[in-house]
């Protein structure tokens, strides 16, 4: 069984991650009943015996002793991570697995990158090693992070370029959450352009979320479960946004409900290293088979269904639905409509009683109104997990690489330029050490780059399927 590794960085990090590590232990609960450590327990926790006190021995089967997430908790602000420490969930985490500092990188990349990056790499390179030992078979890291502030922008992707350096054959999926044009943060288009182009250099895969998006799904849910038009009673820890059942005891934040949906992306992406099914897909085969050039390496994400109604029957008409929903824009965690786009390939994985006969003709019946490119006309990949989320019979995570993530780059490309074109607030980065203007420059070349590759793609949208000439063999 192979491992992976979580990754929280900055404020808005912490507190996703501290969400998925709630749910995840929810949800083994529900499956583990007798408490024994296994394969699905191992892949993102170790088992340590703290008995005789000091750092534990890991056990590796047997009793559940203590769990330990396979995690490293890391913010240049103090707040987030001390809470953490001080709640329900303070025992999960090892206190030797923590970076943290108490200025606060000021909403500012460069303090992030430049300066705090260069103060604790080797600290960092420390704890990353450490962690690694601790695992069998290392397939991957899970970087949380916000696009927008100073510590996840700024720190989170020079991270990101010490995994690519020390640990090269490990897999990097970067949760990146990108902040919405009304943002109360007036530097967050600078943060987002100069940490976007550390993604496009050194992910594996990106998961942009926006907030905007997040917003419009709880106030959906909130609107549906409360409005009567159900005509049924809707299972409580069946909503996406829920925390019924967790370990959390204190009361829910503003943000949990926004923050457990990002952590349901997690589980439900996680859901096949972690648990048995028929048709298994391992993460390495999310970027080799959805990745097909190095920098279009971001997937758009959409998660049906929202809820579950309290009664037990299941029609396949609601199976079908949840199909539909994944391709509607409501249920898309960026502002985007990928039905009116250009897909390079799509990844459907699935949870709960369903079969492959289902997953076959779903696919078979939205291909017409879905447009691939010419070249990759069957560019689906699926996988089937058998075990579901809780409080649900069934669920569907859509991963699709589609040039509808196009309008959110440019968008933040436009409000960069914006402030970049009046030099506002250039001050700020500039006199930090190593940090030029070059830096910016390079930055906004990287992401135009990027916009212009997925224009190219648009620009063969609708031309007829052209197959390859073969070679003729002379008689």
């Amino acid at each position: 069984m192979t491992q992976s590794v979580v990754l929280q960085v900055g404020q808005c990090g912490n507190q996703i991650g501290c969400r998925f590590w709630d749910l995840a232990l929810r949800e083994h609960a529900a499956v583990n009943k007798k408490g024994i450590y296994d394969e699905a327990l191992s892949s993102f926790f170790r088992n340590v015996d703290t008995r005789n006190g000091g750092d534990g021995a890991d056990i590796h089967k047997g009793k559940i002793f203590s769990l330990k997430a396979r995690a490293l908790l890391i913010d240049m602000e103090e707040g987030v991570v001390n809470e953490i420490l001080q709640g329900p969930l303070r025992d999960v985490f090892d206190s030797k697995q923590l970076i943290t500092d108490v200025s606060g990188s000021g909403n500012n990349w460069a303090v992030g990158h430049k300066l705090y990056g260069c103060q604790y790499r080797e600290h960092i390179v420390e704890k990353l090693r450490r962690t690694a030992e601790h695992c069998d078979c290392l397939q991957c890291f899970f970087v949380i992070h916000s696009m927008g502030g100073g510590t996840g922008s700024g720190l989170g992707t020079f991270i990101l370029n010490v995994l690519e350096d020390e640990f090269p054959e490990v897999y990097r999926f970067v949760t990146s959450v990108y902040p919405s044009g009304e943002d109360d943060v007036i530097t967050s288009p600078y943060n987002s352009v100069l940490a976007m182009k550390e993604l496009n250099e050194h992910a594996d895969c990106v998961l942009p979320i926006e907030n905007e998006s997040l917003f419009s799904i709880v106030s959906k849910i909130h609107q549906m479960t409360n409005s009567g038009k159900l005509g049924s009673t809707v299972k409580q820890n069946s909503l996406l946004t829920s925390s019924a059942g967790s370990i959390k005891t204190e009361q829910e934040k503003p943000f949990d409900a926004m923050n457990n949906i990002v952590a349901n992306l997690l589980l439900n992406l996680t859901s096949s290293a972690r648990f048995e099914g028929s048709l298994n897909m391992d993460l390495n085969e999310i970027s080799m088979n959805l990745v097909p050039f190095p920098r279009l390496h971001y997937l758009v994400s959409s998660l049906t269904p929202l809820y579950t109604l309290a009664d037990v029957n299941v029609p396949s008409r609601r199976l079908d639905q949840m199909f539909s929903d994944a391709f509607s824009k409501d249920h898309q965690l960026i502002q985007a409509d990928p039905k009116h786009s250009l897909y390079l390939a799509c990844a459907l994985l699935v949870r709960g009683n369903v079969q492959v006969s289902d997953l076959r003709r779903n696919i078979e019946r939205l291909k017409p109104s879905l447009h691939f490119v010419s070249w990759n006309q069957e560019g689906w990949k699926t996988g089937l997990c058998s075990v579901p989320p809780v409080g649900h019979s069934h669920s569907l995570l859509a991963l699709a690489n589609n040039t509808c993530v196009k309008p959110t780059f440019t968008e933040l490309k436009d409000r960069f330029m914006k402030l970049y074109k009046k030099k506002a607030h250039l001050h700020h980065y500039l006199h930090v050490d190593g940090m030029e203007q070059s830096c910016f420059s390079e930055a906004i070349s990287s992401l135009s780059d990027l916009i212009e590759e997925y224009n190219q793609l648009d620009a063969t949208k609708g031309a007829p399927r052209t197959d390859p000439s073969r070679l003729k063999i002379a008689m």
